[in-house]
């Protein structure tokens, strides 16, 4: 006679359970009321998946034991890491993926070291840092935080390298577009302005010898590598430059928001020279008497004046544009 078979009720739990701990019966409650319908099914049939489901409640489980252990909090906001020591006499310190690549295919530029991570140099496909002219060391990103503050976004890159050195006006040669500006001081200004200029196909970027931003990491890493693109050019007076600009053929236009002129109705000639003024002063009287024009963005809206990054962006592409229909 065969053994009377046993019913089992699934319904109840199995007794093993009420041995398991507290910690984890709990948790167990939690998940069967938070997790959607076939949660728990899905995960049992499928462990070894990884959807974002369960990542979802893989962060669950690490906050529970967190929280009961009185551990680590949900956010760690990273440690604030001040700049070291400047760079050595005669050099400057560049960083960033684009500002360093640049660094490297430009024979002009004399680098001395280079800080990088494993990281970083395979997106730079450089294959074997041994081979590189120049001391290179493989280090963790934390090593450059130390040198450049942990505010700079370095990328895991950076090098020491000798500045480059500013040519003179005379040395302009053919060009058709430059970009002058009047004690325009911020690096970050004046590195998007150098990226602006170098897309729209400017032919030199000329400054004062004073009141100028020196090249740094925060500029070049706002030039985003167009530091070693264009042509950079010192001068100690400016009204005296535009004056030769003048005698070079140049039509010199001074941005103005106040300007009696529309930009677009001031481009004369086959050479331009736009001249940007600081925010805030804008260009200097003995500036707005020199140039050929002064001129203005017309702006329709409520604010009349931009950045003068941003402006230096509008006034190149018109006057690119202007250029273009004229060669």
């Amino acid at each position: 006679m065969a053994a009377p078979s046993k019913t089992v009720n699934r319904n109840i739990p199995a007794k093993r359970d009420e041995f398991r701990p507290l910690s984890s019966r709990l948790f167990d409650a939690v998940v069967s009321i938070a997790a959607p319908p076939g949660y728990r099914t899905a995960m049992s049939n499928d462990s070894n998946s990884k959807t974002p489901k369960d990542t979802h409640y893989a962060k669950l489980r690490r906050a529970y034991r967190d929280e009961k252990s009185g551990g680590a909090p949900a956010f760690r906001p990273k440690q604030h890491v001040p700049p070291g020591e400047s760079a050595a006499d005669g050099l400057v310190r560049l960083y960033g993926l684009h500002t360093v690549r640049a660094a490297l295919d430009n024979r002009r530029r004399k680098i001395r070291k280079m800080l990088v991570t494993r990281n970083a140099a395979e997106r730079l496909e450089i294959e074997d840092i041994a081979a590189l002219p120049f001391k290179t060391e493989l280090v963790e990103p934390r090593e450059i935080d130390k040198i450049t503050g942990s505010d700079a976004v370095h990328q895991g890159v950076l090098i020491e390298a000798e500045p480059l050195k500013p040519k003179r006006l005379d040395a302009l040669g053919d060009a058709k577009l430059v970009l002058v500006l009047d004690q325009v001081t911020d690096p970050h200004n004046v590195g998007a302005i150098l990226r602006s200029a170098v897309a729209f196909g400017a032919g030199a970027l000329i400054t004062t010898a004073r009141h100028s931003p020196q090249e740094s990491g925060v500029l070049a890493k706002a030039a985003s590598g167009a530091l070693e693109h264009i042509d950079q050019i010192e001068v100690k007076n400016l009204a005296e430059a535009l004056d030769q600009l003048h005698e070079a053929g140049f039509r010199t236009i001074g941005l103005d928001s106040e300007g009696p002129a529309e930009l677009e109705n001031s481009f004369a000639g086959e050479k331009i020279a736009l001249v940007l003024g600081a925010e805030g002063k804008g260009l200097r009287q003995k500036t707005r008497e020199t140039v050929t024009v002064l001129a203005r963005l017309d702006m329709p809206g409520a604010i009349r004046s931009l950045n003068v990054s941003n402006a230096a962006a509008v006034s190149l592409y018109a006057a690119r544009r202007y250029l273009a229909s004229n060669e």
